[in-house]
């Protein structure tokens, strides 16, 4: 897959998904903390989200750096927008942002 490839496929997971999660695995087997930490939060959230896997396609995982500027992975998307990194998201969790606006 080329990079325009991924960077389309990319937009459509993105645009055509409420709650999108690029992640290290899946949401039953993380293959790293920080993915597993966010997983953690969306499934304490009890919301439907899309995972996509960026172990299973580097032309995806190198893809979402360019498509967020944003240089890791997790990244979590909702409706369209870039939220964050585990970081950010562990902040709007335990904040109460989060929850917000995911029901929004």
């Amino acid at each position: 897959m080329s990079q325009d490839q991924a960077l389309a496929t990319i937009k459509k997971q993105v645009e055509g998904n409420p709650i999108v999660l690029y992640m290290k695995g899946t949401p039953l087997f993380p293959q790293c903390g920080f993915s597993g930490k966010v997983i953690y939060i969306l499934k304490e959230l009890d919301v439907e989200f899309m995972a996509v896997n960026v172990l299973e396609d580097n032309a995806i995982r190198e893809g979402v750096k360019v498509y967020s500027d944003w240089p890791t992975i997790p990244q979590l998307y909702v409706k369209g927008e870039l939220v964050g990194g585990c970081d950010i998201i562990t902040e709007l969790f335990e904040s109460g942002e989060l929850a917000t606006m995911l029901a929004g």
